[in-house]
């Protein structure tokens, strides 16, 4: 943004709002969860103080490496937080900066005019919730050194030689004490990074995994910005019109930034962004751009005649079919709610991206009118198909399939009403669903079969969804509903679970409901009721024990423990082979059955799989399975 590096960044610009407290005991509240969201969300946090240097525009490099032992080192070439001493303190501000909750270059106004750390409680909470962590400053001419333990300076900050260069360097370990398992996923953090790469152009940002031999390194930089975001969203799908549609207006404390592109899928994809944050919950910014867009569209198809006088106007529904987009917008005081950034709260922000939408974009449909008309068909189509899928609906209900009182005759339901304590099996083929109904247990676990491959949602509209018979099974006997009726508060179960055979036609199955489950019923994946089952591979029987592997690796362990004599290996190659007691201990039973559960953990990646795996084109696929075949055991999202 204009006038950005006449901004002061020094020691005087630190401001403390309380001290660092509670962070060991509830860092939930911090950082999300103790599980794998926020382990990766204090690389997040890091990553993000070198990312406002870069929007500041004095940082054009980030580097992440995870290292062997699992620690993470983030360099930048920003200006290196300040070293001189807080005059109230009395200490250094990078010590400040790492001991006090709350502080920072981004509450006064100078040291960031816009920035995504917006609580200044980012690297503070890392310090804190590290076994030990190490930071290198380089600035006015020298290096500068401190070493942390679990959020306590354990040396003075030293100056250990001089340099003519500048910029910041975190070695964090994270605390076995308060996290569940330190193993950092290392395509979630890559989305991340490419994600913050398109979202400033021309930033170069490098991730490097030493724990792969050898190690795994990519390189992420974009001249295009969020043109090629879109670009590389869309490679995997056909496309309406070969050109990006690009938007970019600013004022004095606001900048927006939209890039979009029709696809001919039936879903919707839009990424919204404040300050580089995916607010994943939308905000007013995103409101403004919906509604900017139903209007303008709306506006069009009436002013070329491609919307008659006595037809209704398209929906918003209708107009976002097959969108996909990138919102990004950039201001100086942003509200957001909570430390987690998922929803943006100013007022302003509606108003300004409306209006710079509606004149933007009808400005290029006038000049392209070719793009312009094919965008109004395939809205026009989505209008017809939405008018399809309510008459299917209103059948269905009349049918009474979609009401509580007349569940799937092949459900075999659990006798406790209480959602919380009941679970579904979605079983794959009726041997297995057979065997299931006996082993479960009656009180609180109901059995739902299904029959064959259920049907590719991601080349399907809503009205053929719905005529589908084991979709219809599935959405009756969970209870929430589809489309507009959805309500995730009507879920009848509180653990869905997807049990098929562990074989390739499994594994599409699988593939197939969960692409279902996350275009229709996606509020049952955040609630994290969704999960996998694991049934074993083999049994193996020795002397009078038996063992169950549930992979290779599994069963070349119990081969060396029991050795390869007077053993019995029976290897399943489906659920049906089980008899019911097996099926019960081993993949049934809560007490010792292992469950996968189904989360969304970015919605860039989840959004960018099922596209691969599940769409038109054929080539991402087979690149997709080239690439992964070898090393993946389970693709789940």
């Amino acid at each position: 943004m204009k006038g950005a590096k006449q901004s002061s960044y020094d020691a005087k610009d630190i401001t403390v709002l309380e001290g660092l407290s509670a962070v060991r005991k509830r860092p939930g509240m911090y950082i999300g969860s103790t599980g794998l969201r926020g382990l990766h969300h204090l690389v997040y946090e890091v990553v993000d103080n070198s990312i406002d240097e870069a929007m500041a525009g004095f940082c054009d490099n980030v580097l992440i490496v995870i290292n062997l032992d699992n620690s993470v080192t983030v360099v930048d070439n920003g200006r290196g937080i300040p070293v001189k001493k807080v005059d109230k303190y009395n200490r250094p501000a990078v010590e400040i900066v790492l001991t006090k909750l709350h502080a920072g270059g981004k509450f006064g106004g100078e040291g960031y005019k816009v920035s995504g750390g917006l609580h200044g409680v980012g690297l503070s909470v890392v310090n804190a919730l590290s076994e030990k962590l190490l930071v290198e400053v380089r600035r006015d001419g020298y290096i500068f050194k401190q070493e942390y333990k679990r959020g306590d300076p354990v040396t003075d900050l030293i100056k250990d030689g001089k340099t003519d260069t500048h910029g910041t360097v975190i070695t964090f370990f994270p605390d076995k004490e308060i996290f569940e398992e330190i193993d950092y996923k290392y395509e979630i953090l890559a989305s991340r990074m490419r994600e913050m790469a398109f979202l400033n152009k021309g930033l170069k940002i490098t991730m490097i995994d030493r724990r792969e031999t050898p190690e795994k390194k990519e390189v992420y930089q974009f001249s295009g910005g969020i043109v090629d975001f879109i670009k590389y969203l869309c490679e995997k799908k056909e496309v309406l019109h070969k050109n990006v549609i690009y938007i970019r207006n600013q004022d004095e404390g606001h900048e927006v930034e939209v890039a979009m592109q029709y696809t001919l899928s039936y879903n919707e994809s839009i990424f919204s962004f404040a300050n580089n944050i995916n607010t994943t919950e939308g905000g007013t910014h995103l409101v403004g751009f919906k509604g900017a867009m139903t209007r303008t569209i709306n506006d069009y198809a009436r002013s070329t005649n491609l919307l008659k006088e006595k037809d209704e106007n398209l929906t918003g529904e209708d107009i976002r079919e097959g969108l996909t987009a990138i919102l990004s917008v950039k201001l100086k005081d942003p509200q957001f709610e909570g430390q987690t950034k998922t929803k943006l709260g100013n007022s302003e922000m509606k108003g300004f991206v409306e209006s710079t939408v509606n004149a933007k974009l009808a400005e290029f449909l006038g000049e392209n009118p070719t793009i312009g008309k094919a965008i109004v068909g395939k809205c026009l189509d989505s209008a017809r198909a939405r008018n399809a899928a309510k008459k299917a609906r209103d059948l269905t209900r009349k049918k009474s399939l979609f009401e509580n009182s007349s569940l799937p005759g092949k459900l075999a339901d659990c006798s406790v009403n209480e959602p919380e304590l009941c679970e579904i099996f979605l079983v794959e083929g009726d041997s297995a669903g057979g065997s299931a109904k006996q082993a479960r247990d009656r009180r609180f676990q109901a059995i739902l079969p299904l029959k064959g491959k259920i049907l590719n949602v991601e080349k399907a509209r809503l009205h053929k969804i719905l005529s589908n018979e084991e979709i219809q099974a599935m959405v009756t006997a969970i209870g929430t509903g589809i489309g507009d009726e959805f309500d995730v508060k009507n879920a009848r179960y509180h653990r869905v679970i997807i049990m098929t055979d562990a074989d390739v036609d499994g594994a599409h199955i699988r593939t197939l409901i969960l692409t279902f489950l996350y275009r229709y019923l996606n509020k049952i994946i955040e609630e994290g009721y969704v999960y996998i089952a694991q049934p074993p591979l083999y049994q193996v029987r020795h002397a009078k024990e038996v063992y169950y592997a549930y992979n290779d690796r599994e069963l070349v362990k119990i081969k060396e423990k029991t050795g390869i004599k007077g053993i019995a290996v029976q290897q399943y190659k489906g659920l049906g082979e089980m008899d019911p007691e097996q099926l019960w201990e081993t993949t049934m039973n809560p007490e010792t059955r292992t469950l996968l559960k189904v989360e969304i953990e970015d919605a860039l990646i989840a959004d960018d799989i099922f596209s691969t795996l599940m769409g038109d084109k054929v080539e991402p696929r087979r690149a997709f399975i080239e690439k992964n075949a070898r090393e993946v055991l389970f693709i789940d999202i």
